[in-house]
């Protein structure tokens, strides 16, 4: 709880995404902080899933819901009374938006606008942080990190849904919450790992599901460059951005990036042979690359997040590579998952040194 001077204590929290990877960690790490939870979400789309494995809904109010049903999530917010809100309800993935360009807009930018409202609607909330994505960003490929102050765009309907998701809430910012609204910031980060990730076309549930099913791990992209990080890196970010709007408003109601220092950037191949090394067994081969256009390069600079937030990243992308292979190994073991992921919670909460509270 130093970590956030207690911010979340007793708080009541409402998250959207719950039941994904990354909602599950946060929820779990709210737990730990005291705070009372609330999540609403679709179900987990995934088996297995990090939900159920780590017992994600112990402890909280789990409402199974869509983003895009207004009626049932103003009711949500109504009945709750959230102070805090972390939005993370996304189609998340980049290569599931060529498939489905329809359903990753109305999700990604009108399920936005309607967790936007709902917020408006519901006195009690005090801060909101709105996840995005690095990939927000008109990425050009330059050899630095993006800005914040630097234009959006998206080259696939995912990317540019994200960067209509950034343009709306500044609008909806300067348009409705200026003058007594709550105090909302968007958070950029990308290309996440940590365990109990099991979603499709993932570097790291890839190379996971061909190992354990004793299959070569195929790579369609091996050079292509990304800031790999561990789920408690953003999140950290994400916690320590909602504890400074509730405690300071507006101040810090702007767009943030968090990713690790540009000395920790691994290429793809690099990370597939950690894993492989990792895990003790397991072979690499290069697949041939398919129409869909990825992205070669991307890294975000974290300038603005360290100086402004006093935030630091903890982990090198070799350990948070090494953290997330742990989870994986010790769930195929058969271990309670639970206990393990708070272990992992705690033992980054014990590594992190906020430069200002």
């Amino acid at each position: 709880m130093n970590n956030f001077n207690g911010t979340y204590a007793g708080k009541r929290v409402l998250i959207t995404g719950h039941t994904g990877f990354k909602g599950g960690w946060l929820s779990l790490w709210l737990q730990q902080l005291g705070a009372q939870v609330c999540g609403y979400a679709l179900p987990a789309n995934t088996v297995p899933s990090l939900f159920e494995a780590a017992e994600i809904s112990s402890g909280i109010q789990s409402v199974q819901g869509d983003i895009l049903d207004r009626q049932k999530l103003e009711q949500t917010f109504q009945t709750f009374q959230p102070e805090i809100v972390f939005h993370l309800a996304a189609q998340p993935l980049v290569r599931l938006s060529y498939a489905q360009p329809v359903l990753t807009y109305e999700t990604n930018v009108m399920g936005t606008l309607h967790v936007l409202e709902a917020a408006r609607k519901t006195p009690s909330v005090k801060a909101f942080v709105n996840i995005t994505t690095d990939k927000c960003y008109e990425n050009k490929e330059i050899a630095r990190g993006y800005r914040e102050d630097e234009p959006m765009g998206g080259y696939d309907m995912y990317s540019s849904s994200k960067g209509c998701v950034e343009i709306m809430s500044a609008s909806y910012r300067r348009s409705f919450l200026q003058n007594g609204g709550y105090a909302m910031a968007t958070a950029r980060a990308g290309n996440v790992i940590g365990g109990g990730d099991w979603a499709a076309d993932r570097l790291i549930p890839d190379c996971v599901r061909s190992i354990e099913a004793d299959k070569e791990i195929e790579i369609r992209n091996p050079h292509a460059t990304r800031p790999w990080q561990h789920v408690l890196e953003p999140l950290s970010g994400y916690l320590l951005l909602g504890h400074l709007l509730y405690t300071h408003g507006q101040q810090y109601a702007e767009g943030f990036n968090f990713g690790p220092n540009p000395d920790s950037i691994l290429t793809v191949a690099e990370v597939a042979q950690q894993a492989v090394k990792e895990y003790g067994r397991g072979s690499v081969k290069v697949h041939k690359k398919d129409d869909l256009h990825e992205a070669n390069l991307l890294m975000l600079d974290i300038t603005k997040a360290q100086k402004v937030l006093g935030w630091q990243p903890v982990y090198t992308a070799q350990q948070a590579v090494t953290k997330t292979v742990e989870w994986y190994k010790r769930f195929y073991q058969g271990e309670p998952m639970r206990a393990f992921t708070l272990k992992q919670i705690q033992e980054y909460e014990e590594k992190i040194v906020w430069k200002k509270n």
